[in-house]
């Protein structure tokens, strides 16, 4: 399965847009009465539902994204292996999205916005519907009876031929996965012919919750150091320069949540919207993640929670600076303390800084295993030999043995071929010391 890009979501809209949401806007955008008349200002109750819905939509993708990429660190499948995020990436990733953002800038401003946005619509249509059905298949899995026809399919694109034979495409998916599709793409048909903000937010939600699911970080460090590039870049493309708010608001695909302030006046085709781009979703996700699956090595749920309610301290005070000075903020100014400075604050007062930043999430997909590197000699007489295998069989707890013989035995205790080899070696070592003792 196509799995949605880091760079598809920072890079485009990190922004939460105030001058979409602001109140007091009299501006006649799209989607405002062809008189071009201004908009009546929103009222206050409607600028409480929009904020409230945007911060309950962030939270969602988030929360269950983080419990998904548990999961999905834990697979067995090198298919639906994670992306792993390395320090070399995040290093380079704020300059590649610095080039992209100015690169959308420089398209809008020279070529027609409408075939740009035709383009880029038919693109996240088909990545939308990907995403979309990954995100509702685990939840469509349960309404389907126990005798349902399940078959497996498999869509195959190669490249070349014998050795030289290299994959592009390798999809694998059953029948369920099919109807999720169906299902998805009604909801793409709606999205491509309408451009409705609740089609936009159901792909939205998608790709932050796949987005976060799929997108690891190895380590605490590369979190920091993502999280903190991408904190420059924030806030050098919205109080530097008008280029983020200038694509947020061209950019006309699914990577923003947006909510509409005058819902309660105009229902479902209210147009004043404010919104969140996924970056500010995603970027924060991972970590928080990241943090999660550090629990599961701890035992305990303080960083996950403590990174969570961090996030939400952090977007509420966005909201809320933004909607004082009616201007648009960069979220991560806000959110990369809050997400790395709470969590780090915990460690340091339960002593466990060192053990967070040494923590290894590659570690649990591939874990280390012992390996023979030679093999061992038995010697001693059958008496002995038989009172030292009482001894271990007595003794049900056990430390763990540090000669690579025990390894060995401990490692493949259910293995036929090593117990009959150790008998035998046994024997053959008793008879050659009953030899000796004749001679």
């Amino acid at each position: 399965m196509q799995r949605p890009e880091l760079e598809s979501d920072p890079e485009r809209s990190f922004v939460m847009d105030s001058a979409l949401s602001d109140p007091h806007n009299a501006s006649a955008e799209a989607g405002s009465p062809a008189n071009g008349t201004a908009r009546p200002p929103s009222t206050p109750e409607g600028i409480a539902l929009a904020y409230g819905s945007l911060l309950l939509m962030a939270l969602l993708p988030i929360f269950f994204g983080a419990l998904r990429s548990v999961r999905c660190a834990r697979g067995k499948n090198a298919s639906d292996m994670p992306e792993t995020i390395t320090s070399r990436d995040a290093a380079r990733f704020p300059i590649i999205a610095s080039c992209t953002l100015l690169g959308l800038y420089l398209f809008f401003k020279i070529f027609s916005q409408e075939y740009i946005n035709l383009l880029l619509s038919m693109y996240f249509f088909v990545l939308g519907i990907l995403a979309l059905s990954h995100t509702i298949s685990p939840f469509m899995s349960k309404f389907f009876p126990a005798n349902f026809p399940n078959r497996q399919y498999q869509l195959l694109f190669t490249q070349g031929s014998g050795e030289n034979k290299e994959e592009i495409i390798n999809y694998e998916f059953d029948t369920k996965d099919l109807v999720c599709l169906g299902l998805s793409s009604i909801v793409g048909v709606w999205y491509l012919l309408r451009k409705h903000w609740i089609a936009n937010n159901l792909f939205g939600l998608a790709f932050s919750l796949n987005g976060v699911e799929l997108l690891h970080l190895n380590n605490v460090s590369t979190g920091c150091i993502l999280l903190g590039g991408l904190f420059v870049y924030d806030i050098f493309w919205v109080f530097g320069t008008n280029v983020m708010v200038t694509v947020a608001r061209s950019f006309e695909a699914p990577i923003k949540l947006v909510f509409p302030q005058d819902l309660l006046e105009k229902g479902l085709e209210a147009d004043n919207f404010a919104m969140l781009g996924l970056g500010d979703i995603v970027i924060p996700g991972i970590f928080i993640a990241l943090l999660l699956r550090f629990r599961h090595q701890k035992n305990t749920h303080t960083y996950f929670y403590t990174s969570f309610a961090a996030y939400i301290f952090g977007l509420g005070l966005t909201i809320f600076i933004m909607h004082i000075f009616k201007h648009a903020q960069p979220a991560l100014l806000y959110l990369v303390p809050a997400c790395i400075g709470f969590p780090v604050l915990v460690a340091l007062a339960k002593g466990e800084v060192t053990e967070m930043f040494s923590y290894e999430s590659s570690a649990e997909i591939l874990p280390h295993t012992p390996r023979l590197t030679h093999f061992p000699t038995i010697s001693g007489s059958p008496a002995s030999l038989a009172d030292s295998m009482q001894q271990k069989l007595a003794g049900p707890h056990r430390r763990r043995p540090q000669n690579p013989s025990a390894i060995y035995e401990e490692s493949n205790p259910k293995d036929p071929s090593a117990v009959t080899e150790s008998k035998e070696g046994a024997e053959a070592s008793a008879s050659e010391g009953l030899e000796k003792k004749e001679k």
